[in-house]
């Protein structure tokens, strides 16, 4: 999780910039891709409007013809003295009676000519009780109940009016209904006034269809509406016979207000209504248009998301490129910059991206460059400060640790032991020729184990050999390099503070490698401390005393960790009456 913080971290510019401009193509591919589809929905409302209108004109242009036909076979009906014979006379003999059947027969024929471009049947009732049909299939009804039924009474109640009714007659040997449009016209005697008769029209639905079924297709219906709402025809058998007032209403107010469409929800669908009046037939022809339907077939969908989809996908990938190139250097540099923090100061970046970038980088660079140098001067400077300081140690050696060597040597000397006198002034010699040259010096194991040699024989010799020195070195150590003074002093502190209480025990001086570091280490079972901790820093303690040399233990840590890091130094580990384990920490050095 944290690697991911880290990545998140260095890379948040980059990764805001882009949502932000993911989110802004998004909404404009959204924004256009809707106000495109808009403008194309109602410049396809208005085009569509226009065109089904044009439909509409033609249809009505059928109905109109239609009820031409109608007219022409309704004059020559009322012109018709043999028809108005057959209607108003009465009974005569067989003879006569045949022969006016046989003329209304012919004139039957002539005016049914006139309508065979038509699946129409005709019939005629008169006022004597004669009746005649054309076609034995329409108006099903006896005559007595023709007279009677609600067709006759509208008809007889406006005689001079050609109206058409809408009318479901019941099929023989069969539960359903069949839709029937009636034409009807009373037929008047012009000289008197009278009413002789009543004219009958009759054409099925399915046949009254056949004057817009071109016009109609999934999605774009035709419907018919008489003026009292109701639904006289249709392409769509479903809604045959039903009551539509919000149809009726919403096709007077185009009619009133001259309106090119209006929307409307029909039936749960989101319709485009397109009207007209027939005043003909005193009906109306509504045009039901499913936008759904009808704007699927303009607009595919489907293809305006893939479009859409691979337009952001596009325009995402380039984006990307160019704000990943933008921000890489950046994010580059910040990442360079962050490592500052962990006191990495050679973490130079190589110089591209734009101008301001560049110019970024050179600066970066520069500065590393300015700190890298100004901490070499100060390393350098502490160095020598370091070595000052030493050196000056140095050369104060102890006035009483030589003179006290000195009468150990004329004591030597009176006893007769001149051989061990000797070895006693070449040890004193050695160790004052290793604490006087220079200080910045390293000197290999082999070298270092001589010295501490001589100066444990010179403290044996002046104070007996209650403390037993041991020395453990690993053979591969040995001709490995350390500066100069590093364990003598802890020795020193060992031999003079780790046993006051104690009047023996031994030191042991060991040297191995660990983990690619040498480690020498001082180990006594003197009277020991409570430092207060199991492994604690020998820069937290001070020496107490400075014999041969003068230097601290405090100084060794410190000149460690100038020279080579905070991960090399000196530790301390120890316990009141179980004594002290020194250990020292060096780089492996070989040359």
């Amino acid at each position: 999780m944290r690697r991911y913080w880290e990545r998140f971290k260095f890379h948040s510019l980059f990764i805001k910039i882009f949502i932000v401009m993911l989110i802004s193509i998004i909404a404009v591919a959204i924004a256009s891709s809707w106000t495109t589809v808009r403008m194309s929905e109602k410049l396809f409302m208005n085009t569509f409007s226009i065109t089904n209108s044009k439909v509409i004109s033609q249809i009505k242009a059928s109905f109109e013809a239609f009820h031409y036909s109608i007219v022409t076979a309704t004059n020559n009906t009322q012109l018709s003295g043999t028809i108005r014979s057959f209607l108003s006379e009465e009974d005569s003999d067989s003879l006569r009676m045949l022969r006016t059947y046989y003329n209304m027969t012919t004139q039957m024929k002539k005016i049914q000519s006139t309508l065979d471009a038509y699946q129409v049947g005709i019939k005629i009732m008169g006022k004597n009780g004669r009746s005649y049909s054309t076609n034995t299939n329409n108006l099903l009804m006896s005559d007595r109940e023709l007279q009677e039924h609600e067709l006759t009474r509208n008809t007889l109640a406006e005689p001079k009016r050609l109206m058409y009714q809408f009318y479901e007659e019941t099929v023989q040997n069969s539960p359903q209904k069949e839709a029937v449009i009636v034409g009807s016209k009373a037929l008047v005697d012009r000289t008197t006034g009278d009413i002789y008769g009543t004219l009958f029209f009759t054409i099925h639905e399915k046949d009254f269809r056949s004057f817009y079924g071109s016009f109609v297709s999934t999605g774009n219906d035709v419907v018919i509406l008489n003026k009292q709402g109701m639904i006289v025809s249709s392409n769509r058998s479903d809604l045959m016979g039903q009551q539509a007032g919000d149809l009726l209403q919403v096709a007077s107010e185009i009619e009133e207000q001259q309106l090119a469409y209006q929307n409307i929800d029909f039936q749960g669908t989101d319709s485009i209504l397109i009207a007209d009046y027939l005043p003909s037939y005193d009906f109306y022809i509504v045009n039901l248009i499913d936008k759904q339907t009808a704007l699927g077939q303009m607009v595919n969908g489907k293809m305006v998301v893939l479009f859409c989809s691979a337009i952001v996908a596009v325009a995402l990938i380039v984006v990307f490129l160019i704000f990943r190139r933008l921000t890489r250097s950046l994010t580059l540099l910040t990442r360079q910059m962050s490592k500052i923090t962990e006191r990495n100061f050679h973490n130079y970046i190589t110089v591209t991206g734009s101008f301001e970038f560049q110019e970024l980088g050179h600066a970066y660079n520069y500065m590393l460059d300015e700190l890298n140098e100004y901490v070499e001067k100060l390393v350098e400077t502490q160095k020598e400060q370091r070595n000052a300081e030493l050196a000056a140690l140095q050369h104060q050696i102890n006035p009483h640790f030589l003179y006290n060597t000195l009468a150990s040597v004329n004591f030597l000397v009176q006893q007769g032991s001149q051989e061990k006198a000797v070895h006693t002034i070449h040890a004193l010699i050695s160790m004052l020729q290793n604490a006087l040259s220079d200080v910045s010096e390293s000197i290999t194991v082999t070298q270092e184990l001589e010295n501490l040699k001589s100066y444990v024989f010179i403290n044996h010799v002046r104070y007996g050999e209650r403390i037993r020195v041991n020395f453990f070195v690993s053979p591969d150590c040995m001709d490995c390099h350390l500066p100069k003074l590093i364990i003598q002093p802890f020795i020193e502190n060992a031999f003079f503070h780790a046993f006051t209480r104690k009047s023996g025990g031994y030191i042991h001086i060991l040297i191995s490698q660990d983990a690619g570091s040498l480690l020498c280490e001082v180990v006594d079972n003197g009277d020991g401390m409570d430092t207060g901790a199991a492994d604690l820093p020998m820069s937290s303690l001070a020496g107490k005393r400075q014999l041969f040399t003068g230097i601290g233990i405090k100084n060794v840590h410190d000149r460690l960790v100038l020279m080579y890091g905070e991960e090399y130094g000196v530790t301390i580990k120890s316990a009141p009456g179980e004594g002290t384990a020194i250990r020292i920490r060096l780089p492996l050095m070989k040359k």
